[in-house]
């Protein structure tokens, strides 16, 4: 939708993809907005992690490492081990954090690695961006060695139009479509538990977290950060206009404003030593808020 004069002509647009759409590293304030993402969720990705044998010698791939501190954090405990942060755009990651860091620019939906590669591999806020996100999912888990474990983090987001705040709904709106028309899927979590049995995992576990907005803390400041500059994309390129971004903004500012935007969901498990070992009969849920 336009909102500024005659209908837009949309075709006329460049093609749209993560790298150069509305939380493009080429943004301004994507390096803060990366950092505020790592503080509200790494608590819960460390506390996952730890929960695995985590050993000083193992093998990590780190996809979409972004800002770089789940890599990091990695490399400090796998110090006789070998870490790889894997992006598609490595301008946040510091090559000279660690002697045993590795950082490779990786486009996953391209780029492989070769079967038996690694021992745990991570990925948190990047399948949902990926048009090829099933299949990456079943190549990354052929990269597992036998018995290493693939944990993957994705947003649930819920439907704009469950929400009660018609501000809300009409930003959220405009955000999803430009998420389509970039090949991402903001629902794909819910896929999550059945791909990983799927491809062969087991010792399944699900963690879930619910990202509510209104209630202050770390939360609230990657949320703003993100309607911020989301929405002056969007605002320049017609998707809404100022005065709708400044409803949504203003909600924040209503001390009565909550809502439950999404649930962040967290499933991890391990290849298995002898793929004749059932799936079926192994699987946890652990569900941690």
């Amino acid at each position: 939708m336009s909102h500024a004069g005659a209908p837009e002509d949309r075709s006329a647009r460049p093609t749209v993809s993560y790298g150069n759409g509305i939380v493009s590293k080429d943004l301004p304030t994507e390096r803060e907005r990366l950092r505020l993402l790592e503080q509200g969720s790494d608590p819960q990705t460390m506390a996952i992690l730890r929960q695995l044998p985590l050993k000083a010698s193992w093998r990590c791939l780190d996809l979409g490492a972004g800002a770089g501190s789940t890599a990091y954090w990695l490399a400090d405990r796998c110090r006789d081990g070998h870490v790889v942060a894997a992006d598609i755009d490595v301008r946040f990651l510091d090559r000279t954090r660690s002697d045993n860091l590795e950082v490779r620019e990786f486009d996953v939906g391209r780029d492989e690695f070769p079967a038996g590669s690694f021992d745990l591999i991570h990925a948190r806020s990047l399948l949902c961006h990926v048009p090829t996100r099933d299949t990456v999912l079943v190549k990354a888990a052929e990269w597992l060695a036998p018995g290493g474990w693939l944990v993957v983090g994705e947003p649930y987001m819920f439907a704009p139009e469950t929400s009660p705040y018609p501000a809300l709904r009409r930003f959220y709106r405009a955000v999803d479509e430009r998420w389509a028309a970039q090949g991402s899927d903001m629902r794909w979590a819910r896929r999550l538990p059945g791909l990983m049995a799927l491809a062969g995992l087991h010792q399944l576990g699900v963690a879930t977290r619910p990202n509510c907005m209104g209630l202050s803390g770390v939360h609230d400041s990657f949320v703003l950060a993100s309607i911020r500059q989301i929405g002056d994309v969007m605002v320049r390129d017609g998707d809404i206009t100022q005065a709708e971004l400044d409803e949504m903004l203003a909600l924040f500012d209503d001390t009565t404003f909550v809502d439950l935007r999404s649930v962040f969901i967290t499933v991890w498990g391990q290849r298995p030593l002898d793929r004749r070992e059932p799936v079926r009969g192994s699987v946890q849920l652990p569900i941690m808020t």
